[in-house]
């Protein structure tokens, strides 16, 4: 056993070689003792200073080592600047939520630059190969490839698998990343230098960073309020991206008179706030009230007329138009009545919006016009949700994204993708699913309740690519329950893709129901589209 004085001695040396070292790590300029020697020394410093790369602990950066996935997608979302999501329904089984990577990660998989390893894996820990890293970067670029298998031109052409093909010889084109000696080595590792290499040399590109540094839009977004309290719906609605508000106000009565329910503190707090409001104005689905008002021109004209009083008292921007389950027979009265109500608004510049199911040639949806009603209203909100219903014999989906989609197309025909309001549901169902495959009954679920549910049961999800949502199965008391989940990656997929279409903006149903992780993803899945050439 050593003398007390001699480990305190020792002790002593070791930490004042510490301090040393840092020292002279600090006065040489570096922010981590081991890159000095680095030939991507400038590139870890610069990519050190913009918050872009980190080193392995608080003095190393570890240069020579394989970066894993992890840390690769951490720097490849920190580079796209974009925000970490701390999502309610983890992606990969081996990414927890606890982990340092977990945001990155699941913001990268909500805007579909990686899918994981398979069977709902990431493989964190494991090294990315330069066919990977290719991938990723030329995803995160949103290029695309004329040829799904080109000839890169590599002497090892034949070695990088056809998945990567495409991505090797675009990143190649763009002088990201050559080969050595004629070759790619697509599987091989690649190191934490070479990957500050290549985000660097991406950072020298003046096309990329002014497509960082530009402003986007998140167009209109509407949020209707539904089973929440004033007080409870402006703090949502602070929490949220929402910046026109839809109160549900206005109700035809059982005499077809109006229904008011105005609360003009909200109005005054909405506007505060920078926020619009479009009243919500509903027939509640009852379609013989409807069709007692839209058939007497003179209900229709003193109830449009008390519309317009209540816009203008109180100062409202303008007019959401819920009318549901319309008879047939009414079809061409209710394109009149849009009309006179859009004449009126807008001679008090207000505005009117039109809610609309996708068209599905039935009763449901006969007495929309969508031509006529897509010139007459300033916008048109799509309800892109319902796609199997409380009551349907069938369970399945609120909204896969193919059916949503469908719709939208459907509506673009009729109606300018400048006028098109995509509303997204923020609620799910439970489904009780009987011997023979059919629905027994069903529970409407908010995505909170949804997300402690898969919790609370420690339920499995699986990836449906086909319908761009999770489902999982499970038997409670002997009867089998399965859920189509609706989150935060479903609803950026069906977000992109609307943006894609170039649409105005969009609307959820309803406000409350979502969980605050949605938000973050939403605004990722704008500001990445924006970055598309």
């Amino acid at each position: 056993m050593k003398p007390i004085k001699y480990v305190l001695l020792l002790a002593t040396l070791v930490f004042t070689t510490s301090i040393q070292s840092l020292t002279q790590v600090a006065s040489k300029g570096f922010p981590y003792s081991d890159i000095a020697n680095s030939y991507a020394k400038d590139a870890i410093m610069s990519l050190y200073n913009q918050n872009i790369m980190k080193g392995t602990s608080a003095t190393l950066f570890s240069p020579k080592q394989s970066i894993t996935r992890a840390q690769f997608m951490t720097t490849l979302i920190r580079l796209l600047d974009m925000e970490a999501v701390n999502s309610s329904i983890p992606a990969y089984s081996d990414v927890k939520k606890s982990a340092w990577y977990y945001g990155a990660v699941q913001a990268s998989t909500d805007l579909g630059l990686t899918d994981g390893t398979g069977n709902g894996t990431f493989n964190p820990n494991q090294s990315v190969t330069r066919q990977e890293a290719a991938t990723w970067i030329v995803r995160a670029l949103q290029k695309t490839s004329s040829s799904a298998y080109p000839d890169t031109g590599y002497k090892d052409d034949t070695s990088i698998s056809d998945w990567a093909r495409p991505y090797v010889s675009i990143i190649s084109q763009l002088g990201l990343m050559q080969g050595n000696q004629g070759a790619f080595h697509p599987k091989q590792p690649l190191t934490r230098q070479e990957t500050a290499m290549i985000i660097d040399r991406l950072l020298q590109n003046d096309d990329f960073t002014d497509k960082l540094d530009q402003d986007y839009s998140l167009g209109i977004q509407l949020g209707w309020q539904y089973g929440q309290t004033d007080e409870e719906y402006k703090k949502s609605i602070l929490q949220s991206n929402v910046n026109t508000l839809s109160p549900r106000w206005y109700f035809l009565d059982s005499y077809g008179a109006l229904s008011d329910h105005t609360e003009p503190s909200l109005v005054k707090w909405a506007n505060n706030n920078g926020k619009n409001v479009w009243a919500m104005f509903g027939n509640r689905s009852d379609q013989t009230i409807t069709h007692q008002l839209l058939s007497s021109s003179e209900r229709s004209s003193a109830l449009i007329k008390e519309i317009k009083s209540g816009v203008t008292q109180y100062g409202i921007q303008g007019i959401n138009l819920d009318f549901e389950n319309v008879a047939p027979a009414d079809r061409a009265n209710l394109t009149k009545f849009v009309k006179n109500l859009a004449s009126e608004l807008h001679s008090v510049n207000a505005v009117l919006s039109v809610d609309v199911s996708p068209n599905l040639n039935s009763d449901w949806t006969a007495a929309f016009d969508y031509a006529a009603l897509g010139k007459i209203a300033d916008y048109i909100v799509l309800m892109g949700y319902d796609e199997h219903w409380t009551g349907g014999a069938y369970p399945g989906s609120v909204a896969s994204l193919t059916w949503v989609e469908n719709g939208l197309d459907k509506l673009l025909a009729d109606v300018p993708h400048s006028k098109i309001i995509l509303a997204l549901p923020f609620y799910n169902r439970d489904w009780v699913v009987n011997s023979k495959g059919l629905s027994a009954s069903s529970e409407d679920i908010s995505l909170s309740e949804q997300a402690s549910r898969v919790a609370n049961k420690k339920l499995t999800v699986k990836w449906d690519a086909a319908l761009g949502q999770y489902t999982t199965t499970y038997w409670q008391s002997k009867t089998q329950h399965k859920i189509w989940l609706e989150e935060s990656r479903s609803l950026s997929l069906k977000y992109k893709m609307a943006l894609d279409h170039g649409i105005a903006g969009f609307a959820y149903w309803s406000i409350g129901g979502e969980t605050t992780d949605v938000w973050t993803s939403l605004r990722n899945a704008a500001k990445y589209n924006a970055m598309r050439d």
